[in-house]
């Protein structure tokens, strides 16, 4: 496994992003890759859109601490519990970033036809300067990001089976990102973006 972090991504201004496109071999990731895929709950929930429902392009789950819930999209998830597997992969996370992750965000990309749109990673919840550690199975995507208030793509990255992105700092304060429709991807990706959710306090 490389430690060394992938550089060119580092260079682009207002943001704090780091690369690892092998951050774990290829085998495991196909072993993670497989057991995730069958053992998730997964689920396709809807969201409003001028004033219509429609089914979110892609699948979800929510895992997290208890009573860590996550509110994104007019979505509310409650945590499902940590999976052996999972703990195993945050713990990997953990050791990389440093960041005491208490929850993750499953997306099951099936294939090109599911997408993500233009977003940044806001939430109150996620704190003033959130840190977003994204680890890429399957399907090799293109990661997109712009300036925000702008509509060209400032760049562009190939998340590749078995990576790790990290975007830390004032990076979703300044920065769009998306991952498009492609015509060409056949094959299924699972993205887990593990985060730190400030939790709700309880009555």
């Amino acid at each position: 496994m490389s430690m060394e972090a992938d550089k060119d991504v580092r260079m682009l201004p207002d943001a704090d992003l780091r690369y690892w496109p092998d951050w774990v071999e290829p085998a495991l990731a196909d072993r993670w890759l497989a057991t995730l895929l069958v053992q998730t709950p997964w689920e396709q929930p809807r969201v409003k859109v001028f004033g219509r429902e429609h089914p979110v392009p892609r699948q979800v789950a929510w895992y997290g601490d208890p009573r860590v819930g996550y509110r994104y999209s007019g979505l509310y998830h409650l945590p499902l519990p940590w999976t052996p597997l999972l703990a195993e992969i945050r713990a990997r996370v953990q050791a990389t970033t440093g960041v005491p992750f208490n929850g993750v965000l499953l997306n099951h990309y099936r294939d090109g036809q599911d997408a993500m749109g233009w977003h940044s990673d806001d939430e109150p919840e996620l704190g003033p300067a959130p840190v977003i550690a994204a680890l890429s199975l399957g399907a090799s995507r293109r990661f997109d990001l712009r300036r925000r208030g702008t509509q060209p793509i400032g760049h562009s990255l190939v998340l590749a089976h078995g990576s790790l992105l990290v975007m830390a700092g004032a990076t979703q304060h300044h920065w769009q990102h998306q991952i498009a429709r492609s015509r060409k991807v056949l094959a299924p990706r699972l993205n887990l973006t593990f985060r730190l959710i400030n939790p709700e306090p309880t009555s």
